[in-house]
Order: C-alpha cells, then structure tokens, then sequence
C-alpha cells in the first residue's frame, strides 16, 4: 500500500509594488499558524521535517512557501525579470511576508525564518509588530556584514551550482547525518543561477538592526533567536548579541548544530525548536485576552 504525506500544496497570487506573483506553498497540521520562510538562495523544501512532523502539526498549522524567483515560484511574466539584476531588498521582504499571511487569512499567525529568514524575524517585530505575535529568528544577527565581497562568487559564468551546494556543506555542523547535510547542499545546486547572490543584497549588505533593535516591543510580538554552534556565518554570540538588545527577547545556543538546523539535522533542532513553541502556545490565553 502506498504511503502519502499529510501534505498539501498550491499557488496563490500576491500583488507585490504593483506586480502581480504566483507564490507556490506547502501546509500541514491545524492550529497556531507557523509561517516558515527558506534561507537565501534557496526553497520551502528546507522545512519538510516540520512539515511531517506530527508533534508538531497536532497542534501548528505549519506553511512554507517558496519566495518569488525561488523553487516553483517562478519570476512573474508581466516583467522583462531577464532584464534586470535581481536583487532581494527588505522592502519587498516584509511586505511579501505580510502579504502571504494576509492572503492565507492566518490568525495571529508565528513567524519563523532562518539565516535570510532570521533576519527577518527582527525586521518584522520592529516594523510590523502587529502582524505575528511571535517571531523566532533562525540563524539570526544585528546584521551580516563584512562578507558581501563574496557576493560576486555566487553568479558568476567560472562558478556552477555545485560551488554554492559544498559552500554551504561547510557550514552544516560535521555530526549532523550526512544524508541531510547533503540534501542541504543539493537544494542549493538546484536554485536559480541569480537567486542566492540577489538574496545576499538583504542578508549581507541591507539588514542591520544595530542601532534598532532596542525599539522592539516583545509586549507586542515575542522574540527568540536561536542559533547553532557550528555557524560562522551567524554565530552564536551574534544570535546572544541580538537578542541581549531587544528587552524581553529570548536567546538559546543550539548545540551540535550549524546554519541550517531544520534541514541538516531535524530531530537535533525539534529539541530546541519545541520549548519555543511551547511557551508561544502557552502565551497564547493571555495575549488573546489582552488584545
């Protein structure tokens, strides 16, 4: 007998600055609304551990989508998109994001992302803290900078895709299973030849909440940071920093564990991931008596 995944996927169509974008997703489970978001370069497959997880989805309606120019969410054809240098802009990040919740109608919904999608979380609490009432910021940092000379490394006519996928091999933790961490690195060769360099226009150069992360109002949005041992891209006393700046944010260290927890070594990140989604649950009675 066959075996199906209680997985379910389509598209929908966002009006972005004008444009109009069809936006594949992937959902599973019922309950608090867990919107995932993909690191730079990348796709919604990162996150098919959630998604499958039945602890998990007992309880979060878990949704990850693939940002437009990424996995099945090709480039719209209203633009001449060949035409131009893509480049991701924090912008059009956030108003993607809270577009996509908007669209699915997600109540209340809990924000998670990580690496590009980590430095989303802290964006999204400063500037639209009413939109999700938590954010979980994977990977996560006041910003990246310093490294956007390898930018001109990711599209480049001497460099193919399996350069990006053993690039990020490197900082997947060396204990976590192999066959993830090489899926980790798979996904990447497969992505848009201008996608991972275009997203670093928002992870290495765009993002920085150095000077504004201490406006964040956890009383509106809760904030975690989690990040892994083994990440030198966003290490963890860069995830501790970030959070120590935001009062009210937590921080944890995901031991054994690099930058793609959800994807190169699932069950290690539901140890951490869980006591996180544990206490937004718990939250939940008193943030909805108080709104």
């Amino acid at each position: 007998m066959a075996r199906f995944a209680d997985v379910s996927g389509r598209y929908v169509y966002l009006e972005l600055q004008g444009v109009e974008y069809r936006v594949y997703f992937e959902q599973a489970g019922s309950g608090i609304p867990l919107l995932c978001q993909h690191t730079a370069g990348a796709d919604g497959r990162q996150w098919r551990h959630l998604l499958e997880d039945p602890e998990i989805t007992s309880r979060f309606r878990v949704i990850a989508a693939d940002l437009p120019y990424h996995g099945k969410s090709l480039p719209p054809t209203s633009l001449e998109w060949w035409k131009q240098e893509y480049a991701l802009t924090q912008a059009f990040f956030m108003e993607y994001t809270v577009a996509l919740a908007h669209a699915l109608e997600l109540e209340d919904p809990v924000f998670i992302g990580c690496s590009m999608g980590g430095h989303l979380a802290p964006d999204l609490a400063l500037h639209h803290p009413d939109e999700f009432r938590a954010v979980i910021g994977v990977e996560a940092a006041m910003n990246s900078h310093g490294a956007d000379g390898l930018m001109q490394w990711y599209f480049h006519p001497h460099i193919s895709n399996t350069f990006k996928a053993e690039h990020m091999h490197t900082v997947c933790a060396p204990q976590s299973p192999e066959a993830y961490r090489r899926e980790t690195g798979y996904l990447y060769s497969q992505g848009a030849p201008q996608a991972f360099k275009g997203d670093l226009a928002y992870y290495l150069v765009e993002h920085d909440v150095t000077h504004t992360a201490k406006e964040i109002d956890t009383s509106k949005v809760a904030v975690h940071i989690l990040n892994g041992e083994y990440d030198y891209s966003a290490a963890p006393a860069d995830g501790r920093e970030l959070a120590d700046a935001i009062e009210g944010a937590t921080f944890v260290e995901m031991k054994g564990i690099g930058h793609f927890p959800m994807s190169e070594n699932p069950e290690v990140f539901k140890r951490y991931l869980l006591p996180v989604l544990d206490q937004i649950e718990s939250a939940q009675p008193a943030r909805a008596a108080a709104r």
